[in-house]
């Protein structure tokens, strides 16, 4: 893992804030990054010795209610388990300080680490395991009403040859009321509608944040890098060419932008891309697809002829039905010794069938051309798609009703300060909470 090591001495945040909140039980090692929202760090357990990352939050909170109301802890509470979706593993809420640090499974990297300091392409067969991986995420919690909003290499966390998606700060349900106001994607992976509306979008704009990743794994750099939101759309347009008016009217407009874009045909992806296989450029058009209503979904993304041979594979390795809730060492379809054991296949198919592959220059010049027709047997035209019908998993509570809550909570009742000054440790009481209710599989 990219990291290093810092004493607790040298923490950029309070020593007794933090250690005292996870002094019971957490031994902190090093830190691992930091974002806006958070602070990220590797601990390990006193109890089995295994390490852990601690996401600790910069906001401070005044009750457990408040806790419970965070949109992240009740995503991966909910979403959780799925061998493609980061593991939470603890929650700790510490009532006199008002910090809150969530214990999460620790990752070797993310994909933007993975790809930053490569001068050469990954495999193919690499990458199309991570995108199907990426796309089962996605299909995931989509189908359990949430949608990401944040997904971008920094994002997506990776173990040898298994994908999580993780950070779900920004997750909003997709049953919540447009439009939407708060912060959203980071710029370069942003869909149009956001940029082009005042918080008029769905969950499809996920998909094409992950059309965005697709290209940057494959090519090691951004699609559309803008340097702000009209550059943005510049770039957008540069490739994927100039909307046509009907897809405009869908957009209910923004009052920071004008809809009066000059014509532009487009280079389209091949013109950048060109060695990559045609299934590979169907998939990342279907996925950059301007209309949101013609862009293909997680669903669909599966069902892909890119696709073929994994599942295929999965139809090998357990001809039998899936099972539901699978822990992580087991070998079901989808965990994690299942997802090691799809990705050493295919390397040995590789192998087998070795291509000699040209490297991809990082410089190639961009010309204007027109977008490429694919004739691809395997790739149909994208028709507009019925909405589908999602239940709300962040209800708005009644009056007199409960909130969801978390399975466990531990608070850390830390001492008063002349007490923590002689170093004494913090009395520590268990508080459980009501498991959430299942009908049919699901919360």
């Amino acid at each position: 893992m990219a990291s290093y090591r810092v004493s607790a001495e040298h923490l950029d945040f309070p020593k007794r804030a933090f250690v005292g909140a996870l002094c019971h039980g957490y031994r902190v090692i090093s830190k691992i990054g930091e974002g806006t929202f958070s602070e990220v760090m590797k601990i390990q357990s006193l109890k089995d010795g295994n390490y852990y990352a601690s996401k600790k939050m910069k906001q401070h909170f005044d009750s457990i209610e408040q806790v419970n109301n965070l949109r992240e802890v009740q995503a991966l509470r909910r979403l959780s388990p799925h061998p493609n979706i980061l593991l939470l593993q603890e929650v700790i809420f510490d009532r006199k300080t008002g910090g809150l640090a969530l214990i999460c499974e620790l990752m070797d990297m993310n994909i933007y680490e993975l790809i930053r300091v490569r001068r050469h392409p990954l495999p193919e067969n690499r990458i199309k395991n991570y995108m199907f991986q990426l796309c089962k995420s996605l299909d995931h919690i989509h189908r359990n009403g949430i949608f990401h909003r944040d997904v971008k290499p920094e994002n997506i966390l990776i173990k040898q040859d298994v994908l999580k998606l993780g950070d779900f700060g920004s997750c909003r349900s997709v049953y919540s009321k447009q439009p939407y106001t708060e912060y959203i994607s980071t710029r370069w992976y942003r869909a149009p509608e956001c940029l082009l509306t005042d918080g008029y979008y769905s969950y499809k704009m996920d998909m094409w944040s992950v059309g965005c990743v697709f290209f940057e794994i494959t090519s090691l750099r951004p699609l559309f890098p803008g340097s702000n939101e009209l550059d943005q759309i510049s770039k957008i347009h540069d490739v994927v060419g100039t909307p046509a008016e009907g897809t405009l009217k869908k957009f209910k407009q923004s009052r920071a932008m004008s809809f009066d874009f000059p014509f532009k045909k487009g280079t389209g992806i091949a013109r950048i891309l060109p060695n990559v296989s045609p299934d590979s450029l169907a998939l990342m058009y279907a996925l950059i697809e301007y209309d949101p209503d013609e862009r293909i979904s997680a669903k669909q993304a599966l069902q892909h002829s890119y696709f073929k041979e994994l599942r295929a594979l999965e139809k090998q390795v357990f001809p039998m039905h899936r099972k539901i809730g699978a822990v992580e060492n087991s070998g079901a379809v989808g965990s994690m010794n299942y997802l090691m054991r799809i990705a050493r296949q295919g390397r040995r198919q590789q192998n087998l069938n070795p291509v000699k592959e040209a490297a991809l220059r990082h410089n190639v010049a961009i010309f204007q051309a027109e977008q490429p027709k694919l004739n691809n047997n395997g790739v149909k035209k994208l028709t507009s798609y019925p909405p589908v019908k999602y239940q709300s998993v962040f209800p708005t509570p009644a009056p007199i009703g409960k909130l969801p809550v978390l399975q466990t909570m531990k608070y850390l009742e830390t001492s008063n300060k002349s007490d923590i000054l002689q170093d004494t440790q913090p009395s520590v009481q268990q508080f459980y909470l009501p498991s959430l209710p299942r009908k049919e599989g699901r919360f």
